[in-house]
């Protein structure tokens, strides 16, 4: 029996630059704090517990809900890199559709230092070398960060293919600044132009600009997520559900291909996508907001084909025509998204749940999107797994 999974309460924490944050066992309470409150029920009803970090040590979720409460519930740490918040989410959901819990807890949270995003075991195999490998065979380029170069790659195989300019990447990135202006947890809330975007330092000349590259971010974000007979008997908000979810992870196409938009998930993307559409019974053109993975514009571009918002290849006109944000097809992460928004890893898909559950509610304030009724989340991570959420208003 599959029971209908509801998201009662949802809750985060402004994002800030590393070295500015709390400690993330104070960040993780406030975030869980804010959905128990938003849900309206004590820590004491939640059955399981999904906590979700990048960088962190073993048992961290544990110590993160020790400053919540110590009600001796089963509590499972989750890693799955940038996709880790929304692979709680899959749990906590699994759990609840399953009916072995009523009442489950998601959360993510991440204390990131500055700079770049590296290694921390290089005694032992990295679970990136294969991509790494062909990387260095497609595009080279050593001196770049390599984070740089899988996303700056994939941009620069969409403007190789299809004459994509840089001028577009620019678009997404100002866009992402608009949105964030109406965001009070957004860490950047500054509206860039398009010309600023382009004019910010070149960390791959002709590929990507500085401002087309998300910051490391610190924060929390946090979901309650429960079955609809728990929210009828408890008068929880049953407004928003998660209609349907999925969760990929690599094919050979992704090495196979030998194009870095496949290194970078494109595959993964649509096929999640695929799925959830199925299992609704609707398409992408039904959608009212998206919140997906732009942790660099260029990947913003390249999941509007993925996720089926646009045709292949139509992914500038797409922007060009404004169809990505307020008054064209569908608003594309009204938050500010992960450039502009922050990207504290373990936090971004809980983050990117927060904000579509407030858009179903009809509680997004400025950012609102007028009528929104369904909602699709797309979260990524490299090496690699991507979810793909789909809400519903109810």
């Amino acid at each position: 029996m599959t029971h209908d999974v509801i998201v009662a309460g949802v809750g985060m924490i402004a994002f800030t630059k590393p070295g500015a944050n709390e400690p993330y066992p104070q960040m993780a309470a406030k975030a869980t704090t804010a959905a128990l409150a938003d849900a309206g029920i004590a820590y004491d009803k939640v059955q399981q517990a999904y906590v979700g970090y990048v960088y962190g040590d073993s048992t961290a979720g544990q110590r993160a809900l020790y400053e919540v409460g110590m009600t001796g519930i089963p509590v499972v740490n989750v890693n799955n890199n940038c996709s880790t918040g929304s692979s709680a989410l899959y749990l906590a959901r699994q759990a609840v559709a399953s009916g072995a819990a009523e009442c489950v807890l998601a959360l993510g949270f991440e204390q990131m230092k500055p700079g770049a995003l590296a290694a921390y075991f290089e005694d032992r195999p990295s679970p990136f070398d294969r991509f790494e490998q062909i990387t260095d065979e497609l595009v080279g380029n050593g001196e770049v960060p390599l984070a740089l170069r899988y996303f700056g790659g994939a941009g620069l195989a969409h403007m190789q293919q299809y004459g994509t300019q840089l001028s577009t990447f620019a678009s997404i990135r100002a866009k992402a600044s608009r949105h964030a202006a109406n965001n009070p947890l957004a860490l950047f809330r500054t509206v860039v132009t398009e010309e600023e975007v382009l004019a910010s330092p070149a960390v791959w000349p002709g590929v990507m600009t500085r401002l087309m590259a998300c910051p490391p971010t610190c924060g929390a974000a946090a979901a309650i997520i429960c079955s609809d007979e728990f929210a009828r008997r408890h008068g929880l908000d049953r407004s928003v559900r998660i209609k349907a979810q999925a969760m990929t992870t690599d094919r050979a196409v992704t090495f196979e291909a030998r194009d870095m938009r496949e290194v970078v998930g494109f595959s993964m993307a649509q096929e999640a996508a695929r799925q959830v559409y199925e299992a609704a019974g609707i398409g992408p053109q039904d959608l009212d907001v998206v919140e997906l993975h732009d942790c660099f514009a260029h990947n913003e571009l390249i999941t509007y084909e993925s996720l089926g918002l646009c045709p292949a290849g139509g992914a500038e006109k797409f922007v060009r025509d404004g169809d990505n944000s307020y008054g064209g097809k569908v608003v594309t992460n009204p938050s500010g998204g992960l450039l502009s928004k922050g990207h504290p890893l373990g936090a971004t898909g809980l983050a990117q749940c927060t904000e579509l559950v407030q858009q179903l509610r009809g509680k997004a304030d400025k950012r609102q999107v007028e009528g929104a009724r369904l909602a699709l989340q797309h979260n990524l991570g490299l090496g690699g797994a991507c979810v793909v959420t789909l809400y519903e208003r109810v």
